[in-house]
């Protein structure tokens, strides 16, 4: 069968890939044309864009690149119609897929949408859009099925795929001895700062984040650069800094860390599911802040916080991103007590997840339903 799969950031980048290889061994025959990055490159297909060149985030953001982002679905529209695929899979990235899937349904294509956007957070009403444009949701948060039974769409859950890709990658994680001697590191142990994927949160979060350095200088600080973007980026926002930056060891410096500063997105989940102690870090522009203040509807920005519902991390967004409260913070993850606390939180997490297999459940179930008739 011919898959068509979109995925407009590092995060869905990951999760794709690893449901592409999985659809691999049930569809031996497989093809794939993705809108992605380079882990689903790797698994043999043809790639039409890179997710670098489609992440924007915030109202502001999106309204300044409305034409290139407009741009963008027009030709995805045409590739389309001129690739005729069996499936498209959509991956998260919502203001894009969703226009997509109108689109695709209409001209007859079947879609799956694989990892649901976040549509219990704001913009409820696009459930409407999910119910009509979209053959089948396969979702990896626990909670996310009763959201959409509460409004009459019946969803399959999968499990989360980040425990598929954190098993996968532990065998191969490095100790902290040979973690340390690879980047030239010194004896002390480390805090990794994960300032995001995308520049403009990368350029608002991490002069603040690297702001408290000298306020340890016990632990030393790790950045952990997003592949997309490239060294001189972080290098401009260090102010003359000697924080190092490494690239493509998120996961090892995640494993060898006593601590983190992490901008709110995936990579909190993946923190907490590597056990290490965090603080949640956000700022957005002026602007799209004040939007989204009056139409989000939770009471937590970080997906640890959202599943667990309640504050298993302290969440610092805004004006509270401040140095003082960053220096206190941070100074508490230190205490026996709360490191002691977040852990056992961190376990019971894990539990709610289930089992590791996700992406492997969601390919047997999109397989078996492309083999029905619709």
């Amino acid at each position: 069968m011919k898959y068509y799969i979109i995925a407009g950031e590092a995060s869905g980048d990951l999760h794709a890939a690893n449901l592409m290889k999985e659809i691999r061994i049930h569809d031996p025959d497989a093809v794939f044309r993705v809108w992605g990055g380079d882990r689903m490159l790797k698994q043999g297909s043809e790639l039409v864009k890179h997710y670098k060149e489609l992440a924007f985030m915030g109202f502001y953001e999106v309204l300044a690149n409305l034409r290139t982002i407009l741009s963008n679905i027009r030709f995805c529209k045409k590739d389309l119609l001129i690739w005729q695929p069996d499936v498209i899979i959509l991956v998260d990235y919502p203001g894009f897929n969703l226009r997509i899937a109108e689109f695709a349904h209409n001209q007859g294509f079947r879609v799956f949408y694989y990892i649901s956007p976040q549509i219990w957070a704001w913009k409820k009403s696009r459930v409407k859009k999910i119910r009509k444009f979209v053959e089948r949701m396969y979702v990896i948060l626990p909670f996310e099925k009763d959201f959409y039974a509460g409004y009459g769409v019946d969803v399959d859950y999968a499990g989360h795929p980040l425990l598929d890709a954190l098993a996968a990658e532990l065998p191969c994680l490095s100790d902290a001895d040979t973690f340390k001697k690879r980047n030239r590191f010194d004896e002390r142990p480390v805090i990794a700062l994960l300032p995001g994927s995308r520049r403009q949160e990368i350029a608002r979060v991490l002069p603040l984040l690297i702001s408290v350095k000298n306020d340890f200088p016990e632990q030393q600080f790790v950045i952990a650069g997003a592949a997309a973007i490239e060294p001189d980026f972080y290098h401009k926002h260090l102010a003359g800094s000697n924080i190092p930056v490494i690239f493509n060891q998120t996961h090892d410096l995640l494993h060898n860390a006593v601590a983190a500063l992490v901008t709110s997105g995936t990579a909190t989940l993946e923190t907490a599911l590597m056990g290490v102690p965090q603080v949640v870090c956000y700022k957005s522009s002026w602007l799209s802040f004040q939007i989204a203040r009056r139409i989000v509807d939770v009471k937590y920005i970080s997906l640890v916080n959202l599943i667990m519902d309640k504050e298993v991390v302290k969440e610092l967004i805004q004006n509270d991103l401040s140095r003082g409260n960053l220096i206190r913070e941070l100074g508490l993850l230190f205490d026996d007590s709360n490191r002691a606390r977040m852990l056992s939180d961190y376990s019971q997490l894990r539990l709610k997840l289930g089992s590791e297999g996700a992406s492997a459940t969601a390919a047997k179930m999109m397989i078996a339903r492309l083999n029905t008739k619709e």
